[in-house]
């Protein structure tokens, strides 16, 4: 079919269809960004960009975006306020407030004087951009979890120095867009005052008390959803109604209501789910579509602007991160983490152009044009960039600092292994591994699960996994060992695993490595890795060839920094006692600062277990190991998952060198314990698909792989 004759069809105006595009690009931009390492936000504005009128002109701008993206805004701000720590910042209040006014006039004064100055921008389009500057998202806040530092007091003041600069941002752009709507004299201004403290007044002595009586007398989900939003949509008209800004009284709804919703409540979770489902993603799609990126090639113009913006918008915040350290004399490095967590810019400042845009500065000329909303888009992406390189780097500057190494408490009453099974002739040998791991004196059972998928075989299978598990048990029983058995029906297998992990409250996973090629392909297999990547447990995979009595030798490779893992001792507990119980000798390979700890725990708590240790400098010395392993050895791998402090990209091409070089060895790979949540949800913030190998990783591979294969050729022609 000729082009012209595809081109009739758009751009579709029909509303159904509309809203089926829009579900797609929902559902298939976090998986494309995932694999592009593009921030989530970012992704769902450049989605946008190409299927407006700008782009590929697929979809119209109708309605309905109006309606979802004026939701999507206040959704937001809601949340972003909702999230905050109210009891943390009420804690050091001078500190957080000095921090705080910081963090908002620095960046403020920069971007307003280079925006006039430089640019050439008006009073008004300057302070728009000071504001939008001074404000922050804390977008690698999840890092931080990630590493367990949040109780660190440079987190805690970011956290809080946030919200104030939010605020004032906020109250700024309030005033800016009052000015415009009538005379700006002296009485003006008061009565705007005036308006503000009621409105403030009203709602704090009106909100909590309806939301104290509508909790405690409704509790029916959807009638205490449907209750939040009529606050949030109560407190924006009203803000509306006294001159000010409805993402404004969004945010303000939100502080109010943060104490009623806690952060893990169904409340909170079904709040979360609607917005970053439904409303915010409409909301950033219809940002994209009114971007003009032919701006972009029309000169250097809007380079300079970006550069600009993003250059003193970044100064300003560094300045107040470093001079808030100094002067609370905290180290360099909490002084990089406060620089980290507040530099980004995402949904604020997406709200705050958006309501710029609705500014009209004189008959038909609106105060934000093309040029400023692509360049504070495309400032976002950059900024996010850097708040996330600099949060990655703090983290392990701190931990590094601090040395806050996990403590050594092999009493822990916690052991309980779920071990998932599916193949009857290695469900044993599985079993077996944690009979020799676990810890007898405790006295725990084992969890043995087998999962089916939900389909037309559903029955049989469930029947099969039954038998298996009763084989099982009858096998954990001959050793005097009891076991609890549950087969589970799901649609997902990895989503199964970690659901009935958490309903068993277990310890750790126990699970077979992926042997099965007319299954997948992938080294990982089709959930293994959805498994270790959503769960932040230890796991433990294995491919056992042999009984694990003939077992002669384990060699133990040991990442760097591996004792910084809050999951350190678990795993070392398990290896040796899995040594002592089979009898045979370790070998441990890793940097002499890990090894010493490995080897006083082991003389301390397993002075049975022989083990030696040798220093190895690199991963890259792992191929030299497989020439020193027999049939009878076993291989150990202690890995990592991104964003946790040991994990190094030599980790990354980890499958390549085990099926290379390990092959046919004993092989087990263990992903130790490591903070933060069990399960990655997706944010408004953060992006939910996280891909072990990116798009630019993958064509780098695909490129020396051609570079090997034309070397070959080369090689064989010279040789004829």
């Amino acid at each position: 079919m000729p082009m012209s004759q595809i081109a009739q069809y758009f751009p579709i105006t029909d509303p159904t269809l509309i809203f089926f595009v829009v579900m797609i690009i929902i559902l298939s931009a976090p998986i494309i960004m995932g694999k592009l390492r593009i921030p989530h936000i970012i992704g769902m504005v450049l989605a946008g960009v190409l299927v407006g009128k700008y782009g590929l002109n697929i979809l119209v701008r109708d309605d309905s975006f109006e309606l979802f993206g004026k939701v999507g805004l206040y959704y937001i701000m809601f949340l972003a306020s909702l999230e905050m720590n109210m009891d943390g910042i009420r804690k050091d209040g001078q500190r957080f407030l000095t921090f705080g006014l910081l963090t908002f006039a620095a960046p403020f004064v920069l971007t307003y004087f280079m925006s006039s100055e430089l640019l050439g921008y008006s009073q008004q389009a300057s302070l728009l951009l000071g504001c939008i500057m001074a404000s922050n998202t804390l977008i690698a806040y999840p890092i931080v979890s990630r590493y367990g530092l949040q109780r660190k007091k440079s987190v805690s003041l970011s956290v809080g120095s946030s919200m104030i600069s939010l605020l004032l941002a906020l109250v700024t752009l309030a005033a800016l867009v009052a000015s415009h709507r009538e005379s700006t004299g002296f009485w003006f201004w008061v009565w705007f005052a005036a308006k503000f403290l009621i409105y403030i007044g009203a709602m704090v002595l009106i909100i909590p008390r309806l939301t104290r009586w509508f909790l405690r007398r409704y509790s029916d989900a959807v009638m205490q959803f449907i209750f939040v939003m009529s606050m949030l949509f109560m407190s924006a008209a009203l803000s509306e109604a006294v001159g000010l800004e409805g993402i404004f009284g969004a945010f303000v709804a939100g502080l109010i209501l943060n104490r009623y919703i806690p952060h893990v409540s169904p409340l909170m979770n079904r709040i979360e789910f609607i917005g970053n489902a439904l409303f915010i993603p409409y909301f950033l799609i219809g940002v994209g579509m009114l971007i003009n990126v032919r701006l972009l090639f029309a000169g250097t113009g809007i380079i300079w602007v970006v550069l600009a913006i993003t250059f003193f918008g970044t100064l300003g915040k560094a300045i107040a991160a470093y001079l808030s350290a100094r002067l609370f004399r905290l180290p360099l490095s909490s002084g990089n983490m406060m620089f980290g967590l507040t530099s980004a810019h995402a949904a604020g400042s997406i709200a705050m152009i958006m309501v710029g845009m609705k500014i009209e500065t004189a008959p038909g000329q609106m105060l934000v044009n093309d040029e400023m909303l692509n360049a504070v888009v495309i400032m976002i992406l950059f900024t996010c960039i850097i708040s996330t390189m600099m949060t990655e780097s703090a983290a392990q500057q701190i931990i590094m600092r601090d040395k806050d190494m996990p403590q050594d408490d092999v009493q822990a009453d916690d052991e309980r292994i779920l071990i998932p099974m599916k193949y009857p002739e290695y469900a044993n040998r599985l079993l077996n591994l944690a009979l020799m791991m676990r810890n007898p004196k405790l006295g725990r059972e084992i969890v043995g699960l087998n999962v089916v998928y939900d389909d037309d075989d559903m029955r049989i299978n469930q029947e099969r996994g039954q038998r298996l598990l009763e084989s099982v048990s009858k096998y954990a029983a001959a050793a005097d060992v009891r076991m609890q058995t549950q087969v589970r029906v799901a649609a997902n297998i990895a989503n199964g695993i970690k659901h009935a992990f958490k309903e068993f409250h277990a310890s750790e996973i126990i699970i077979g490595m992926h042997m099965h090629k007319e299954v997948s392909q992938k080294f990982w297999g089709a959930f293994h890795q959805s498994l270790f990547n959503g769960l932040n447990n230890q796991i433990i995979m294995a491919r056992i060839k042999q009984p694990l009595t003939t077992i002669r030798h384990i060699h133990v490779v040991v990442p760097s920094r591996a004792q910084f893992e809050p999951g350190f001792y678990r795993w070392l507990e398990r290896l040796d006692r899995l040594a002592g119980n089979m009898e045979c000798r370790m070998m441990f390979h890793g940097r002499p600062d890990t090894l010493s700890l490995v080897n006083k725990y082991t003389v301390e708590h397993h002075p049975d277990v022989k083990a030696e240790y040798t220093s190895m400098d690199h991963w890259s010395e792992l191929p030299k190991l497989a020439a020193n392993i027999n049939e009878d050895n076993m291989f150990v791998v202690v890995a990592a998952r991104k964003g946790t402090v040991s994990y190094k990209n030599a980790i990354e091409y980890l499958p390549e060198e085990l099926t290379t070089h390990f092959s046919g060895t004993n092989l087990m790979i263990i992903f130790p314990d490591q903070h933060g949540n069990a399960m990655d949800e997706m944010t408004f913030a953060q992006p939910q698909h996280t891909e072990d190998r990116s798009a630019y990783e993958s064509i780098g591979k695909w490129i020396n792989r051609m570079k090997k294969s034309g070397k070959n050729r080369a090689d064989g022609s010279d040789a004829q």
